[in-house]
């Protein structure tokens, strides 16, 4: 087999069992766009590749996937480059994520922690911290059992021994949570076209218009 056939071969076989995700996935899209448009935040980290999807997650919430809609505050605590440094300099690298976690987490917000091990130090411990902070915690990992999947409430596992597929489903969960999180907010509030001019965010709401502050 060829080295795309090989990969394709892989990704084939993770598909069956990530399917079951679905049910979580959208349970998760409905709790976030809640907690998100009352007024809390996502807090996202991961190491590698995981981080730079991570990183693609908060830019469809703070920018949009599909439908103009308000932004949303989400942060990817890796990109923070000088409180990453000055913290794994100061206090070493496994702080780099908790010690953000404790400055910026709120009891009303949600920290999803992707891995594709489920082993990586610096992730065990942002979760214990969001969870001595009263956050949600949430992870993306690859198969169980796992240790971030144990120290977050609740988890994703992609189940592949290739970290490669891990990943790419991983992107396909952010996907589908954004998408979740934009339905929920669509079946709630309906932009007008135009509203942006106006400095405001205009919705249908039961068939009357009213203004919201973006």
């Amino acid at each position: 087999m060829s080295l795309l056939d090989t990969h394709l071969a892989h990704l084939t076989e993770a598909l069956p069992s990530f399917r079951r995700w679905e049910p979580l996935l959208a349970r998760w899209g409905v709790a976030l766009a809640g907690r998100l448009t009352a007024g809390g935040r996502l807090l996202v980290a991961g190491n590698g590749g995981s981080a730079a999807e991570a990183q693609h997650l908060t830019a469809e919430l703070v920018g949009k996937l599909h439908d103009d809609r308000r932004p949303l505050s989400a942060i990817a605590l890796h990109a923070e480059t000088s409180a990453l440094t000055a913290i794994g300099n100061d206090y070493g690298y496994e702080e780099v994520f908790a010690r953000q976690v404790r400055a910026h987490g709120r009891p009303d917000d949600v920290l999803l922690l992707l891995s594709t091990s489920g082993a990586s130090g610096n992730l065990l411990a942002a979760a214990q911290a969001g969870r001595d902070a009263g956050l949600c915690c949430w992870a993306f990992t690859g198969p169980l059992p796992n240790l971030l999947a144990e120290a977050c409430h609740e988890a994703l596992a992609v189940d592949s021994s290739d970290s490669q597929v891990v990943q790419e489903l991983h992107l396909v969960a952010s996907h589908l949570l954004c998408e979740y999180v934009e339905q929920t907010m669509a079946d709630q509030l309906t932009p007008v076209t135009g509203a942006v001019r106006a400095g405001v965010e205009v919705v249908l709401d039961g068939g009357a218009v009213r203004p919201v502050q973006a």
